[in-house]
């Protein structure tokens, strides 16, 4: 069985929201060949409350610390990936990056749990890139109603 497929996953990701832009990695769906922009983010462990999760996931993900976390909302994804199905509720956050340099810098590298490298950027939610869509579905909707 597919590891998304069968149960809803309790997820968490934060914005950085910077003079209109947000941070979202540059993501690819292999099967579908589709890019896309999400924001940088991962599961909730068990026993764990989600604003401690998004704290931890950018100490593992970005090295850094994150201040002043909001809530913004929450999400719900029903979604297709790498073929396979997913069911997640994403509690979606905004907050500062203790480390203020990389709000200046284009690219922002990070590195996933499994030791994967990631990159991401400051893009524009309301026109992320040439219709390359911005996931989880209805962040961009969400983002707009806080402006």
């Amino acid at each position: 069985m597919d590891p998304l497929t069968g149960y809803v996953r309790v997820k968490v990701v934060c914005v950085f929201s910077n003079e209109g832009r947000i941070l979202a990695v540059d993501a690819l769906d292999p099967t579908k060949g589709e890019r896309f922009w999400g924001p940088i983010g991962g599961r909730v462990e068990f026993g764990e409350q989600s604003r401690d999760a998004i704290a931890r996931e950018i100490r593992e993900e970005l090295s850094g610390e994150v201040r002043n976390l909001e809530l913004l909302g929450i999400l719900e994804n029903i979604f297709t990936y790498d073929g396979g199905d997913g069911h997640e509720i994403v509690f979606v956050y905004d907050g500062e990056l203790a480390e203020s340099s990389l709000y200046q810098e284009a690219t922002v590298r990070g590195v996933e749990s499994n030791g994967e490298e990631f990159s991401a950027y400051w893009i524009d939610p309301t026109n992320p890139d040439h219709g390359r869509p911005l996931y989880p579905d209805g962040l961009a909707e969400l983002l707009a109603r806080g402006e």
